[in-house]
């Protein structure tokens, strides 16, 4: 499919995720969806995957997150992150939380936990919801990055 053609459909309903080759086709960054309570490492984290070429939605604690993910649904040209990166311990709704729901109701969006409470109780629980990856703090910026990379391509 060329661009010409994408662009014919582009006002289809799409299935989401949209594959990279689509990524690539539309131009446009894939979304981050990025849930952290502690404003200086939710600036931090979004400025590392920004520089990276992805499209970062921020979302202050847990209800943020559930917020962005409903107006993401809602808008007009709907807009799923292609990927979720969250604080396990947010005010509202943990990140464990979010990631339990998502999974009932079946989303299989990738989701990234990022704690500075990673106990073995945490991974296991994690890993049972399906999380990605779980990310102890204080980790490099680079794992992060290297982490996201390999879930979704940056653009090119």
């Amino acid at each position: 499919m060329g661009p010409d053609e994408f662009t014919a459909v582009s006002d289809e309903v799409r299935e989401w995720p949209l594959s990279t080759r689509e990524w690539v086709s539309r131009r446009s960054a894939p979304r981050i969806l990025l849930g952290e309570d502690q404003p200086e490492m939710r600036s931090l984290l979004r400025r590392a995957l920004s520089r990276r070429g992805y499209d970062v939605v921020e979302a202050p604690d847990g209800p943020g997150l559930v917020k962005a993910l409903v107006d993401g649904l809602l808008a007009q040209q709907t807009q799923v992150p292609d990927l979720i990166v969250t604080d396990v311990r947010m005010p509202g709704f943990s990140g464990i939380e979010v990631l339990a729901r998502l999974r009932r109701e079946g989303w299989t969006t990738p989701v990234i936990l990022i704690t500075a409470f990673g106990d073995a109780q945490l991974h296991q629980e994690a890993e049972l919801l399906g999380a990605a990856r779980v990310l102890n703090k204080p980790f490099a910026m680079e794992d992060l990055c290297e982490a996201v990379e390999m879930l979704i391509p940056p653009p090119r």
